[in-house]
């Protein structure tokens, strides 16, 4: 009975603090999209995209999306921007990996949403499977970018498969976004401004998605 209600309490508490990482998310979510409408944006959207790319939960997609609406012509010059700057976020989180991760590992396993042990073990396996393949999915992908740049580092895999890996990855994602902005344009806007508010709780529920599945198969 006793080892029932303490199974039954840890899954309590694991529900509440799913609950809470949600709640957490969502309100980041906002507070990230809001500087698309200030005269901040782009270097808002550089620093999202650096800052995501090692440490940061929210990915830069929306952002870049929100701006990209607002002035279309612009769009590939802010998934260039994105690109490199998540690019340049990325080599840091390497090195962080690289020379720092023995003293701040369990700064990460505590304090970064999605990254926990498990995690970091499931994706050295896949590093020792293919590097090249795994930052490359990881940088398309909803799933956790900063997760598999600082575990490169920790693991040390080549510069060549890491960086080519990181900026197909990355350029895929954000230039195609950018580009069905671009071309189809006003169908786009117009959609996408009449279902923003369901595009963007579809894109908070990918996000804990894209979290829950790395830990998922992580166990």
């Amino acid at each position: 009975m006793e080892s029932e209600n303490k199974e039954s309490k840890a899954i309590e508490d694991q529900k509440v603090h799913g609950e809470e990482d949600s709640f957490f998310l969502k309100d980041l979510y906002h507070w990230v999209l809001h500087w698309a409408y200030t005269p901040y944006g782009t270097p808002a959207l550089i620093i999202l995209s650096f800052a995501e790319s090692s440490f940061f939960p929210i990915p830069p997609d929306p952002l870049l999306m929100a701006m990209a609406l607002s002035r279309p012509r612009h769009s590939f010059l802010y998934a260039l921007f994105t690109t490199l700057a998540s690019l340049a976020g990325a080599v840091v989180g390497y090195l962080i990996g690289s020379f720092l991760w023995s003293t701040f590992g369990d700064f990460f396993f505590n304090f970064v949403p999605g990254f926990t042990p498990k995690v970091f073990a499931l994706v050295e396996t896949k590093y020792h499977e293919n590097a090249f393949w795994a930052i490359m999915t990881a940088g398309f992908t909803p799933i956790p970018f900063k997760v598999f740049t600082i575990a490169a580092g920790a693991v040390k895999i080549s510069w060549t498969d890491f960086l080519l890996g990181a900026a197909v990855g990355r350029s895929m994602r954000f230039f195609i976004v950018s580009a069905l902005l671009y071309f189809l344009g006003p169908r786009v806007k117009i959609f996408i401004e009449r279902y923003f508010n369901l595009l963007s709780i579809l894109f908070v529920i990918l996000l804990i998605g894209g979290f829950a599945l790395v830990k998922y198969l992580a166990d």
